[in-house]
């Protein structure tokens, strides 16, 4: 049961309006956690800038990975159902790629190098092995993109936590 309502349309603070109504012509609606979490146009932006920062991190199939993988670490059932429900709007995961991602790996070998250390970022809080982090780096992947996979983790984790906290229908 939520533990906050999500704002109607007319509730929404205009400090949020523009953020939520671009989420609203992507996506083609408003999400109920996001609609519950515009309560807060400090947290609610701040969040949005993250969230649209990171979006040009990697490409959005392994950012999508990432985010099953730290959501499953999380126990985020609001965020998990999120991409079968919106597959068409995410990056058309099938679903035994999705199974993989919850358990922190991807059938692309360099994609799973970073969704296994992402996984491994939220399992640990960031305190990886120097074996983990040199697996990803031989994967190819740069400290930029590594900084890149930490940020998405805690952008992840973010939304995760406010789902927990909140329980959004």
């Amino acid at each position: 049961m939520p533990r906050s309502a999500a704002l109607k349309p007319e509730q929404v603070p205009a400090d949020c309006k523009p953020t939520l109504d671009a989420f609203t012509e992507n996506i083609g609606f408003i999400p109920n956690m996001m609609a519950t979490f515009a309560q807060s146009p400090i947290a609610f932006n701040a969040w949005a800038a993250l969230l649209g920062s990171l979006s040009k991190a990697l490409d959005v199939k392994t950012r999508d990975r990432i985010g099953l993988a730290v959501s499953e670490v999380n126990g985020c059932n609001y965020c998990l159902r999120i991409p079968s429900f919106t597959a068409e709007h995410m990056a058309k995961l099938a679903v035994d790629e999705i199974i993989l991602a919850r358990q922190g790996h991807a059938s692309d070998p360099k994609r799973d190098a970073a969704v296994q250390f992402g996984r491994k970022v939220i399992e640990t809080r960031g305190k990886v092995s120097d074996a983990d982090l040199k697996a990803v780096r031989d994967a190819g992947y740069t400290d930029a993109n590594v900084m890149e996979i930490v940020g998405l983790v805690a952008m992840y984790s973010l939304t995760n936590f406010f789902s927990n906290v909140f329980d959004p229908e």
